[in-house]
């Protein structure tokens, strides 16, 4: 066994997904789950060597508790000796970071004073990185940054229309996510399509319980559909996307509405589950629309109008279209979203082959469309691959 393997660290406010990867071949030798870490029965369910099992955390200081527990895993299966660093997703690197770094004293200070823009990741990302640190204090570990791809958009597309100060002084700008998942799947567009990386216009649509879309311009981000956080944009599975600002007022002034009940509201009560009042779960919502249910159809037809629409859009940075990408959950299992969605995208020169669009699910990947150029493609993204891809090269460098 090679010592070229990365153990991923994906730490949320509730939940740590990870994942050990050998970067030779590409392959997950360790994947699993640590959820319910703010609950009172926290738990690990891992996949090794082709089997699943579960493990019981104790009740406690739940992210270390389940570090701890997933160290003693690692040990026990013997991959600790093989590991060569740790590679951390961070979901907001501001305008600090535009690439993977090697965390210092100074990158963590960076990434705390970044949390005021993104509270309810950043705080989570920091603990599994110190937990890890202490935990594995002879491996380098490299953070990897939703917002880094999208570092290269040009100042009329990150920019708001709102007093120039509370971007020098606040830094409020559109910063963009999904930047590693856009990144791999476009890469990998260009190598499937034998498409020009210095002359391709790419359009990329991250489709899960999140989902954004990013213009892709010669290999950069040009433009992106989430903005300061990731609520802005698409309609979501709980998150409203794009709303008319006057409406908080409304909701303040008319309905008594806190901050809080606002936030609750556009982000964890609205979009696929608001709209249809069944589920923020895509595939209970097509079966419900399949069965006649008026606002599970509804809430398909204001998805797929949404995303058309902002694809489209995003034709006028890129000078016109070359490839539309497929993937995340949704994007990649949802034959019926991809057809509605290519559908209403006719004009720009798609046309749907029904055989291709339904062979390529469940992990196929394949183009779904007739012509060649501009094609529909479905591509599985692989943020662990890029995650430890990067950290890996990071402590080779060292």
């Amino acid at each position: 066994m090679s010592s070229s393997h990365v153990l991923v660290l994906n730490c949320g406010s509730s939940s740590l997904k990870f994942a050990i990867i050998d970067v030779q071949s590409g392959s997950e030798v360790l994947s699993g789950l640590a959820e319910c870490l703010a609950e009172q029965q926290p738990l690990i369910k891992y996949k090794y060597d082709g089997t699943k099992q579960t493990i019981t955390l104790n009740h406690g200081d739940a992210h270390q508790v389940a570090i701890a527990q997933l160290v003693e895993l690692v040990k026990k299966l013997g991959l600790d000796k093989h590991l060569i660093a740790i590679g951390h997703r961070v979901v907001h690197g501001g305008e600090h970071f535009t690439h993977s770094v090697l965390i210092t004293k100074g990158v963590l200070n960076a990434i705390k004073q970044t949390s005021t823009l993104a509270p309810l990741h950043n705080p989570a990302n920091l603990l599994g990185i110190e937990a890890a640190q202490a935990a594995f204090s002879s491996l380098p570990q490299v953070a990897v940054f939703d917002t880094a791809f999208h570092q290269t958009m040009p100042p009329q597309a990150f920019l708001y229309a709102l007093p120039y100060s509370l971007y020098k002084e606040h830094g409020i700008r559109r910063y963009g996510f999904h930047g590693t998942s856009h990144y791999y799947v476009s890469t990998q567009a260009h190598k499937v399509l034998a498409l020009d990386q210095q002359n391709s216009r790419i359009v990329s649509a991250h489709l899960g319980n999140g989902c954004s879309v990013a213009a892709i311009k010669n290999g950069q981000s040009v433009d992106t559909s989430m903005g300061l956080t990731p609520l802005e944009g698409l309609v979501m599975g709980t998150r409203s996307g794009d709303i008319d600002p006057g409406i908080f007022t409304f909701l303040v002034n008319q309905l008594k509405y806190s901050p809080t009940q606002i936030d609750l509201l556009l982000n964890k009560q609205s979009g696929l589950q608001g709209i249809s009042e069944l589920s923020n779960d895509c595939r209970t919502i097509e079966e419900a629309a399949a069965n006649g249910h008026e606002q599970a159809q509804l809430a398909l037809d204001i998805f797929c109008y949404r995303l058309a629409k902002q694809i489209a859009a995003f034709a006028v940075p890129l000078g016109g279209l070359d490839a539309l990408i497929f993937t995340g959950g949704i994007g990649e299992n949802s034959n019926t979203i991809r057809a509605k969605v290519v559908s209403g995208l006719s004009f720009l020169g798609l046309q749907l082959d029904d055989d291709k669009n339904l062979a390529a699910r469940f992990g196929q990947q394949g183009v779904i469309t007739t012509s060649s150029k501009p094609c529909a493609i479905v591509i599985p993204t692989n943020e662990e691959l890029v995650i430890a891809t990067d950290s890996a090269a990071i402590a080779q460098e060292l």
